[in-house]
């Protein structure tokens, strides 16, 4: 279903503003929101750092800048420059720097610069003109490798080219830049991370530099680099996309959250379904720290911005060492403040919006990343891993795990008495009308369709009702019963690998029905941002 989410008066602005065609301006806002994009200046006090980690920063930006421009090459079929340029518009040229190409990823894809069609459900990981047959036809046991690009030989036959030759240009540039910040460290854990860093994208093998990481808790500079998320490769679900963060610790939340960890067996053993689905343990070699981020380049600036980290992905770090979870509260709290609260008072029964809380929403994000560590990496009949098993529904339904486990665990922790403050269903308030903002994330995002498929089912369940204005009212019994239902459901389907009922659920239940899209309409009619983008960089930085 088309995604009306748009800002006023800009449609015909979107299909007439490139090549020779003239545009009439787009109207600007005096806060900078460019298209439904509220600016945001990403920088934070420095003042603590020494000469040496500031020099080590500005290594670390360079190199962040190359996965930026790897990550154009993965996602956008064409020339970055070229493309760029032949765009007249000063907004609408932001707007697709802002969405990484001429596709809108929170409408689905859909393309909003005239002469280009559908994007490619691979992105340029592939050939815009390989099938799924072809693909599957390829005889070569690394096509599937998260760290691969397929392209056609002098013959038109699929091959297989790795990462590190296929981008080896920025790839040399960045190891080296990273290995100059290594030799800059005064954390020894972060030093031996940025130096098995930097020799992992030289080599596509990033299993001892993710276990480093895990080690690397105790610096107070983190920096997130490589190929790491596959929600880009909308085809397979298999190719990882290239992205970075620079991250400044926040001492005082940080030391909030760090007795948590070693409550995850415990909450593992307590989740509500059968124990054959909980078997795994996950590793109490986790953190939760919160960070104020500086820096987003490449897939995670794309679109939709992260507003917390989990990682790593490999199965195998997490059964050996668990996950990282890193909280960026600066980001959370600029979506919450320009997005959250103010679609929450139009949507919400006024009684309930005053619920409406950002510490809650920041221990709602923060256990929604603390799930993704929990329930089963492995299926439990021989299907291979989750990831595998269900193949390019795997990003879907992992993020509907963690969205309605995240809720689950904050229950669990105030009915533990190990986590106090606001009553526990401001938290479901909070989960419940943040649920108009994510799902904004559009038809074509993983995240977008999560939130779908816990809105129905709370629906189906009787979690809330809609007065004939549009004004929703949780039942919070009901609400509570039915996130339990709800993660039981998810955790089966993983557990068993179900691939054909997972399609089926979402292909059925992660749509936008008429009746919240008629709300989604008011949301928009009141030109509240979709989302937010920065303005960022060494300049930004002082750097």
């Amino acid at each position: 279903m088309k995604n009306v989410l748009f800002c006023a008066g800009m449609s015909a602005l979107l299909l007439s503003s490139c090549g020779n065609k003239q545009s009439q301006p787009a109207p600007k806002a005096d806060d900078g929101t460019v298209m439904g994009f509220a600016r945001v200046e990403l920088k934070t006090d420095l003042s603590r750092f020494s000469d040496t980690d500031k020099k080590m920063m500005a290594y670390l930006c360079d190199a962040a800048e190359l996965m930026d421009q790897i990550y154009w090459k993965q996602a956008f079929t064409g020339d970055k420059d070229a493309f760029l340029k032949g765009i007249q518009n000063d907004t609408l040229r932001r707007f697709a720097e802002i969405n990484y190409g001429p596709w809108e990823r929170l409408n689905g894809n859909q393309p909003f610069i005239e002469g280009y069609g559908q994007k490619p459900l691979g992105a340029n990981f592939y050939p815009a003109d390989m099938t799924k047959e072809e693909f599957d036809a390829l005889k070569d046991p690394n096509k599937a490798s998260l760290y691969t690009m397929i392209r056609r030989d002098e013959k038109g036959k699929l091959k297989v080219i790795w990462y590190h030759d296929f981008f080896k240009e920025e790839v040399d540039k960045a190891a080296a830049l990273i290995d100059s910040a290594a030799a800059l460290a005064s954390d020894p854990g972060f030093k031996k991370y940025l130096g098995l860093r930097a020799k992992a994208l030289r080599t596509d093998d990033y299993f001892e530099s993710d276990l480093a990481w895990m080690d690397a808790k105790t610096s107070e500079i983190d920096f997130v680099v490589g190929p790491i998320e596959n929600y880009e490769d909308a085809l397979n679900g298999y190719k990882a996309a290239n992205e970075s963060f620079l991250l400044i610790k926040d001492p005082e939340w940080s030391a909030k959250l760090a007795k948590y960890s070693a409550m995850l067996p415990q909450l593992q053993k307590d989740l509500p379904v059968d124990a054959k689905y909980k078997a795994e343990m996950p590793g109490t070699d986790s953190d939760l720290n919160v960070y104020d981020v500086v820096l987003y380049r490449g897939d995670c600036n794309a679109g939709s911005k992260t507003i917390a980290i989990n990682l790593p992905n490999d199965e195998r770090v997490h059964i050996q060492k668990g996950t990282r979870k890193l909280q960026l509260k600066n980001a959370m709290k600029a979506k919450f403040d320009k997005i959250l609260l103010p679609i929450s008072e139009i949507v919400m029964d006024p009684a309930q919006q005053d619920m409406v809380d950002f510490n809650c929403f920041f221990e709602n994000v923060t256990f929604h990343e603390v799930a993704h560590g929990m329930g089963v990496k492995n299926t439990i009949n021989g299907k291979g891993t989750v990831r595998s098993a269900l193949k390019e529904t795997y990003s879907t339904i992992e993020e509907a795990k963690a969205d309605i486990m995240g809720l689950y665990l904050v229950d669990q922790l105030y009915q533990m008495g190990e986590m106090s403050g606001a009553d526990v269903d401001k938290n479901y308030i909070t989960f419940f009308a943040g649920i108009f903002r994510s799902v904004r994330f559009g038809a074509a995002s993983a995240h977008g369709k999560a939130n779908m498929l816990c809105f129905n089912f709370m629906k189906e369940h009787g979690a809330f009702t809609r007065s004939a204005e549009g004004v929703y009212t949780v039942d919070l019994p009901k609400m509570k019963e039915a996130t339990k239902a709800l993660l039981a459901e998810i955790l089966k389907y993983q557990a068993e690998g179900d691939y054909a009922g997972v399609q089926k659920w979402i292909a059925e239940k992660s749509v936008i029905l008429p009746e919240l899209q008629q709300d989604l309409d008011r949301i928009a009619a009141a030109d509240i941002a979709k989302d937010i983008y920065y303005v960022q960089g060494k300049s930004v930085l002082g750097l």
